[in-house]
This record gives C-alpha cells, sequence and structure tokens, in this order.
C-alpha cells in the first residue's frame, strides 16, 4: 500500500505535516522544566501556567491557578512525584482541555518537572524509582515509537466500542479542540453507549470524564464526555475494558451536545492527525473542513451521520482488500500478472500476509506499486488494492 500518495506527496508532504504538529504542541520539543522551589503541586501549577502563556492554543493562554488540576497518585518520599496535570478550558464551544502525565524529582534548588512529550521526560520517568513510575510504565514512556509520517499508519485497535456493534460517526476528523490542528479527533455515538478501550494499555484519569490509554507503539487514545468514567492511576486495562458511557461531561471544559465520546488519537506523547488511521478495519479520512469527511472499510464509504459496524481488530500482518470500487480482487500463484489465477477474494475481506516481493506494477486507490503480498493460503495479490497501513511489506520478504 503506497499510503496516502495523492495526499501527501513526497518529503514536502510529510515534512508540512510534522511541521503542523510541532507547532500545534510545542510542549514536545521542549526539555524539563528548571527547578521549582515550593511544593511539587505550586512547581507543576506553575509549570502548566507557562505551557498555557506560551501554546498554541489561544483559548488557553489566559489559564490563571485556578484553572489547572495537579492530581499528585504517587509519592516516594519527599523526592519523587507522578501524577496528572490539567489545564480547564473555558465552557464554551471550540475550547478543550489540555492535559500531560508528569514526573517530577526534587533537587536542591527545587523540584524539576516533565510532562510527556518533553524531552526531559524519558530521562525522569527511567530514573524514577518503581514506586511511582512502574517498570510497564517506565519502558511505554521510554520507548516511543517513529512517528506516522514514517509511512506506518497501523494502529492495531478497533473501534472503541462492542464488536458487533454499529455507532454513529457524528463528526469526521478534527483537532482535539475542534478547529485547531492538528484533525486528531473524531465523534462516535450510538450502541449501548458503552465506551470502550480501542487496544490495550496503561490508563489514566485525567479528569472526570476524560481517560487518556496509553498503549504500544508509541500511541494513545483520549476519550472525553464521558459519563460514569472509570477512575485509573497506570492501572493495566485490556482491548474492550469498559471506560465509561458516552456523555456530555464538560467537567474539564468546552462544550458538548448530545452524548458521544470525543476519541482522539496520541503518538509519542502529542496528537496527530488521524485521517489514514485504521480503527479495525475502517480507515478514516479527511474532509476538506473539520467534522467532515469519511470511512473505508474497502471501497464501502459511510459519510459522517453513517454508521460503523465494529468488526474488530486488523492485525499488525493483516490487510483489508480494496477494489477500488468494489467487486473481487484476482489471486494469483506468483507475484504478478504472468502468474496464473488461482481464485479471488472479496472486496473487504480480510486477508493475513506471509510475506511480501516486488513483482507487476498497479495502480489502485492508494497509489501505485510493484509490491505483491502472498497470504498465508499460497496465492498472491498486488499491494495496489490492499489496505495494509503500510508503505512496503507488513511481514517481511519473501
Amino acid at each position: 500500500m503506497q499510503v496516502f500518495r495523492s495526499h501527501i506527496r513526497g518529503r514536502a508532504g510529510v515534512a508540512a505535516l510534522v511541521t503542523a504538529i510541532v507547532l500545534a504542541t510545542p510542549a514536545a520539543a521542549s526539555a524539563a522544566s528548571p527547578p521549582s522551589a515550593g511544593g511539587v503541586t505550586a512547581a507543576v501549577t506553575a509549570r502548566l501556567l507557562d505551557q498555557a502563556a506560551h501554546g498554541a492554543d489561544a483559548g488557553l493562554r489566559s489559564a490563571r491557578a485556578d484553572d489547572t488540576r495537579v492530581t499528585v497518585t504517587r509519592r516516594d518520599g519527599q523526592a519523587w512525584a507522578f501524577g496528572t496535570a490539567v489545564i480547564v478550558a473555558p465552557h464554551e464551544e471550540g475550547a478543550y482541555p489540555a492535559g500531560w502525565v508528569f514526573v517530577a524529582h526534587r533537587e536542591r534548588a527545587g523540584w524539576r518537572v516533565a510532562f510527556d512529550g518533553e524531552a526531559g521526560f524519558a530521562a525522569l520517568a527511567q530514573d524514577a524509582p518503581a514506586t511511582v513510575v512502574s517498570a510497564t510504565e517506565r519502558q511505554v514512556f521510554t520507548a516511543p515509537s517513529p512517528m506516522y509520517a514514517g509511512g506506518d499508519y497501523r494502529t492495531g485497535m478497533r473501534l472503541p466500542y462492542a464488536v458487533g456493534q454499529s455507532w454513529y460517526l457524528t463528526g469526521g476528523p478534527h483537532g482535539w479542540a475542534g478547529s485547531d490542528t492538528p484533525w486528531s479527533s473524531i465523534d462516535l455515538a450510538g450502541g449501548d453507549q458503552r465506551v470502550l478501550a480501542a487496544r490495550g494499555g496503561t490508563a489514566y484519569t485525567m479528569c472526570r470524564g476524560w481517560i487518556r490509554v496509553i498503549h504500544d507503539r508509541g500511541y494513545a487514545t483520549d476519550y472525553y464526555h464521558l459519563w460514569n468514567s472509570i477512575s485509573v492511576n497506570g492501572a493495566g486495562v485490556g482491548e474492550g475494558a469498559y471506560l465509561g458511557d458516552t456523555g456530555t461531561d464538560v467537567t474539564c471544559g468546552g462544550a458538548a451536545s448530545g452524548r458521544h465520546v470525543h476519541f482522539g488519537l496520541r503518538q509519542n506523547n502529542a496528537y496527530v492527525p488521524i485521517a489514514g488511521h485504521n480503527f479495525g478495519k475502517w480507515v478514516v479520512m479527511g474532509g476538506s473542513g473539520t467534522y467532515q469527511g469519511y470511512a473505508l472499510h474497502g471501497s464501502t464509504q459511510v459519510n459522517v451521520g453513517g454508521a460503523l459496524y465494529n468488526y474488530g481488530a486488523l492485525g499488525l500482518n493483516q490487510a483489508i482488500i480494496d477494489a477500488n470500487g468494489g467487486g473481487t480482487v484476482n489471486r494469483r500463484t506468483g507475484p504478478g500478472t504472468g502468474y496464473g489465477i488461482a481464485g479471488s477474494v472479496a472486496d473487504g475481506a480480510t486477508v493475513t500476509v506471509a510475506c511480501s516481493a516486488n513483482g507487476t506494477t498497479h495502480s489502485g486507490r492508494w497509489g501505485t506499486t510493484a509490491l505483491w503480498n502472498k497470504l498465508t493460503d499460497g496465492t498472491w495479490v498486488s499491494d495496489a488494492y490492499t489496505w495494509t497501513g503500510l508503505g512496503g511489506p507488513i511481514n517481511g520478504w519473501c
């Protein structure tokens, strides 16, 4: 699959996307704060206010100390602390809170605080005792994966509700705060209203109604507006674990009309464009404006307002057949049209890839490629007619 070739052309397009992320999340490139005198809550609060004053979100720049929520969930004596830090947004449309996990270490000059996404966070997490940062968390915090801009859009996630249910896509790709960039979020509603973890990971309550789950491969997912949300502090949760019900909760700011979950995607501790990524066997696609767009399952397109059936997760070595218009795709006995036809596979079908090789060149929805995928039944299909989420082999070369 040649990922998003028609949307991101060459290095310039990738660079533009990365620049947008950096501009939207300046904290991601900054170091830990210099030591701050006073208690740890005061030090984290000061750091939050600095983030707000210099951040890209104009709605948070006027934040005051009483607009912050610092929750210290673990301590090791007077030397180490861990918790969550949130800047509460105004209760208005287009405003959303900002939140981080933090590690703090008391030095001679005072508390040194680092938020996830900052250059100093991994080092503090590595040095913190196990009573403050668990072994599982340390692995997650100190081993980020390459960004999606490297060509890998696979999430290993499913849609955040029960397999077998259909929920409505009530809002296509938009920013965490609505009109901001990157367009990291979608809105989902319906079904039994039970919001479930899209993949296993480590969960944190950012504030009432807002849960963050940090997954493997550098990903994290945010779930906001929840009613009856669980209370967690670094607990491990499995895929499909209950997080809360859809709601209109705006405890930490913003606005919501009608029960839904505001579902946001992060990678390496920053919000990233959700378009191009898969959730189960649907690929989210952006529109010309916020809240527009659609989702694809093979050639099946569901626009905003339509229902998405939850097929479950797509394995990292699996692909979705995309005939680029419906129908079927031929399976061959080798990697090219010079080999015999060994049957066909339907548009939207899930296939498991054993390995890949180069063969004859073909063009499909996702671009032009000479790559062919050998399936576990021994037959071959052109990568031009599959969605794998990766611009090269997903399970090695044959």
